[in-house]
């Protein structure tokens, strides 16, 4: 484990963060921007009078967001680490608080929001990042302990579990389902040894099923996708319209601005289901084209990851990579009717302010792990 730095110096001053990295990040985000406002404003005016309503608060969250980008990005990580234990604990208070009645806000049966400063806060989008931290500390600092259940992956099981469940009572099944998954590619990366996989999996099962019967919803959304006519007007009905939104757009898209699909067929498009405005507007060539940019995001970040000498910065980089381009494809997914039905936004993209910062965050932390890994090359040239 690498010696902790007691400075207060910015991480990797002399040093160049990746430019295509960066570069990537802010033409996404510009996209993403873009592609909300035309998605957006039709709704936007009949809801709220206000065909600016979404965008404008939007643009807010993305210049928090470009400030936390470029604090994560310069930060001594060796910092972070000497309080980790503490931001931990702290985030998973944050996510219990919406589960108590006057805390929590409540949207659609879901209580996922806590109000700071007059905004709505979902402090499940914050674990994305600090969990990916802490599991590559604790793995960092039990390298040689690590194929110790008791001692190493017990204690870091039953973490991954308490963010879990406290998810997992705010009514988000798919988020919790999300960090869940997320953690275990950073055990899986860790060497965490398979037949502990393979237990825990035969364990979970008959609960997992137990949570997806559980509730109305998701046991519609289940059964919708396996059969996609059993509720056309009901629970399937946004799926079908972005199919159908998505195959509007043929090669070529009808332009940025001139999808008609958009304005009354996919409700609430400008959250998760934006993508399918996006395909509508940019056909096939555009959604190839973002296919192509996810993969650069994904190819820089993995580069700077396995370029580390450092266990912390590589599973870092790799756990947070994971987690961004797994949102995306997973969004992309449910968008398509690939995958059934989650309320897992796409990144850069669907309103919401939480999602965007917090997002935009773990983009820094990526560029501040590629210009370590970057020093870390120079070193030993």
């Amino acid at each position: 484990m690498s010696n902790y730095n007691l400075g207060m110096e910015w991480a990797g001053a002399k040093k160049q963060a990746d430019p295509l990295l960066v570069s990537i990040i802010l033409l996404i985000l510009g996209i993403g921007l873009v592609t909300l406002y035309s998605a957006s404003y039709a709704y936007a005016q009949r809801a709220f009078n206000d065909s600016n309503y979404f965008i404008s608060r939007q643009i807010k969250f993305a210049l928090l967001g470009l400030l936390l980008f470029f604090i994560a990005s310069r930060i001594n990580l060796d910092l972070i680490r000497r309080v980790i234990k503490f931001i931990v604990i702290g985030t998973l208070v944050l996510c219990i608080l919406p589960i108590f009645p006057g805390l929590g806000i409540v949207k659609n049966g879901a209580s996922r929001w806590i109000n700071i400063f007059g905004f709505s806060f979902q402090p499940s989008e914050l674990a994305k990042i600090v969990l990916p931290l802490y599991l590559a500390h604790m793995f960092d600092k039990k390298q040689d302990r690590l194929h110790e259940i008791k001692g190493t992956t017990i204690p870091l099981t039953i973490m991954v579990l308490a963010f879990f469940f406290v998810v997992y009572l705010q009514n988000n099944f798919s988020t919790a389902s999300f960090l869940f998954f997320n953690a275990m590619v950073i055990f899986f990366l860790a060497g965490v040894r398979f037949r502990f996989f393979i237990s825990f999996a035969v364990v979970s099962l008959p609960f997992a099923t137990i949570m997806i019967l559980s509730r109305e919803h998701r046991l519609h959304r289940l059964l919708n996708f396996l059969q996609p006519n059993w509720d056309p007007l009901g629970t399937g009905f946004q799926v079908r319209a972005s199919i159908l939104t998505i195959m509007s757009g043929g090669f070529w898209g009808k332009g940025i601005g001139q999808g008609q699909r958009k304005i009354a067929s996919v409700p609430e498009i400008q959250s998760d289901f934006i993508f399918s405005s996006f395909a509508e507007e940019t056909g096939f060539l555009g959604v190839t084209l973002f296919f192509v940019m996810v993969l650069f995001l994904m190819f820089r970040s993995y580069r700077a990851a396995l370029r580390s000498d450092s266990v912390f910065l590589r599973l870092l980089l790799l756990g947070i990579a994971t987690m961004l381009i797994s949102q995306i494809v997973l969004n992309m997914a449910v968008v398509a009717a690939v995958v059934p039905a989650t309320g897992v936004p796409l990144p850069f993209f669907s309103a919401g302010g939480s999602s965007l910062a917090m997002m935009l965050s773990a983009a820094g932390l990526l560029v501040n792990g590629s210009r370590q890994s970057a020093k870390m090359e120079d070193a030993n040239v």
